[in-house]
């Protein structure tokens, strides 16, 4: 029932959404299509459901060779090859809009675990690996939430990214995806969803730990800690 009901809310509310969003959307094509390198989508296969691949949907953000430049598939805050217009759309988390698509075809869900390119999902554990696409991937979930502005944490850790990223950022990322698979649910599901929007503002807030304190415990060094304000 839980899965019959969630598919008609995520069908249901992409469409409802893409057409209230138009005024919008148009005007953030033109945009792009303006500036810069004038690429409106980008389009990179993700791992998905019961780890299929597909093929996400998102505003371009980055110069079109950016895989190929310093940095490989890992960004840090302000780096050199985002867009002008890339900056904004990423800060506002307006380029995942085209993901609607995704949901409206049932790539996606509303809240799921984050789709991660291949590269990256083979930084699980097995044992993440083997159970962390048995649900939708979200447009938000456990993992966006808690790591609402990763790109600072990463630059900001004085670490090398590749290291950072294994060691504690996939690592913690993998846990979190693990609580959302043994405890997702309607309630659950809803209460990421008003997180996100609220971390959209506090970016810092530790308000996830507070509505689930049974989260796995965050690594010190993936800062703020979890018991700062709101």
């Amino acid at each position: 029932m839980y899965e019959f009901t969630k598919r008609v809310f995520d069908v249901v509310v992409a469409l409802v959404l893409l057409l209230v969003l138009l005024p919008l959307l148009l005007p953030l094509v033109l945009i792009l299509k303006l500036t810069d390198e004038g690429e409106v989508f980008y389009f990179q296969d993700r791992v998905g459901f019961q780890n299929r691949k597909f093929s996400i949907w998102k505003f371009a953000t980055m110069l079109k060779d950016s895989p190929n430049m310093s940095g490989g598939e890992i960004t840090l805050r302000n780096d050199p090859r985002i867009t002008t217009a890339g900056k904004f759309l990423r800060l506002t988390k307006l380029n995942e809009l085209p993901q609607l698509v995704n949901v409206l075809i049932g790539d996606m869900s509303f809240v799921g675990p984050r789709p991660l390119m291949p590269v990256s999902f083979e930084q699980y554990a097995p044992e993440v690996q083997e159970r962390v696409y048995e649900s939708r991937p979200g447009i938000t979930g456990i993992g966006s939430v808690i790591f609402r502005d990763e790109e600072k944490l990463v630059t900001d850790s004085g670490m090398d990214p590749r290291a950072f990223y294994r060691d504690y950022v996939f690592t913690y990322k993998g846990a979190l995806e693990m609580w959302y698979q043994d405890h997702k649910s309607l309630y659950v599901d809803l209460m990421l969803i008003i997180l996100t929007a609220w971390v959209i503002f506090f970016p810092e807030s530790a308000l996830a730990y507070r509505v689930f304190p049974d989260l796995p415990q965050r690594p010190g060094a993936l800062s703020p800690s979890p018991t700062g304000s709101n």
